[in-house]
């Protein structure tokens, strides 16, 4: 692996380049691997078991008389004798497919955290954005139940890939923007995050291309319906003051390019938020190569960097 370290006026953007080759897993206890098609793509996606000891609370609603997908499945480590730090997992899917049984968080568990993996509602259902209200409606429901079940609601960070990439960076760059709230479910709490781990998520729809599943999710095609998109797109909501940014992205992306999470990053650089972008060489929209132990101790490594306060340096 090799790290090369460029310079903005303002701030560095890390960008770090991994050239290790996936290794094919079989027989392995540990994960369960399917490979999905979607609107978006196809994708390797993995599911790890539950680490013994973890206490699961399946199908809890988060927004109580909602929609049947509001719902998310928490994961609680076993030694939790303080409140511990909670990631909010968002399935990816075209944002209209998917499902949150697939969580590639939850083996995080075994390191002090607890993972919080949510549905919400596809574009099928309602266009944008209802999709960012049911993730801060998410947040939000952490925080008002965090004593409840041993959380630590100053520290929630977000990981999501390709359509849950795009939403958890919208969580990262619009807490407090009304439009974007939302109407429902706990609003006397935050919906702000600590921390963000963005896997190859689209952050301009005024760039990245229409298809079928963004002109539906937008209720229209983007250029034709520009402030719908802007109002969608995490760029136009950074500044100063956002939480810290893990940017994931591979090089051979054909659905999103990369050059979506680079403009991006560039962006949040510029505005002092400390970002970290990681291209990963050979690597696709998803796949093995996100997923193998380097790429994944690294978002350990980020997250609990910036949600367990023992470990800031």
């Amino acid at each position: 692996m090799k790290a090369v370290l460029f310079l903005t006026p303002v701030i560095g953007i890390l960008i770090m380049t991994s050239t290790l080759q996936a290794q094919s897993k079989t027989n392995d206890s540990s994960t369960t691997k399917k490979s999905i098609r979607t609107a978006e793509g196809r994708s390797t996606v993995t599911t790890p078991t539950i680490p013994p000891g973890v206490r699961l609370l399946p199908d809890v609603e988060y927004l109580p008389n909602g929609h049947t997908r509001n719902k998310l499945d928490l994961y609680l480590p076993s030694d939790s004798s303080k409140p511990v730090p909670v990631i909010l997992w968002v399935h990816g899917g075209g944002w209209s497919a998917g499902s949150k049984s697939r969580c590639p968080a939850i083996p995080l568990t075994a390191q002090g955290f607890a993972v919080a993996s949510m549905n919400y509602r596809f574009s099928q259902h309602a266009t944008f954005p209802a999709q960012i209200h049911d993730c801060k409606s998410a947040v939000r429901w952490l925080r008002t139940h965090a004593h409840q079940h041993g959380l630590d609601s100053d520290h929630i960070g977000a990981w999501g890939s390709s359509a849950g990439g795009h939403l958890v960076a919208l969580l990262g760059v619009s807490g407090g923007h009304a439009e974007l709230e939302g109407t429902q479910g706990n609003l006397d709490q935050s919906s702000r995050v600590q921390a963000v781990v963005d896997w190859f998520g689209p952050t301009d729809f005024l760039t990245v291309g229409s298809k079928p599943t963004r002109t539906k999710l937008l209720g229209g095609n983007p250029l034709e319906n520009r402030d719908i998109a802007r109002l969608a797109s995490p760029l136009y909501h950074v500044s100063e003051g956002d939480c810290p940014f893990l940017i994931m992205h591979g090089d051979k992306d054909h659905t999103v390019p990369i050059s979506q999470s680079e403009v991006f990053a560039a962006a949040l650089s510029k505005a002092r938020v400390e970002t970290t972008f990681v291209t990963v060489i050979g690597g696709g929209h998803g796949g093995a190569k996100f997923t193998d132990a380097e790429q994944l101790e690294r978002v350990e490594k980020f997250f609990a960097k910036h949600l367990k306060p023992s470990s800031r340096q």
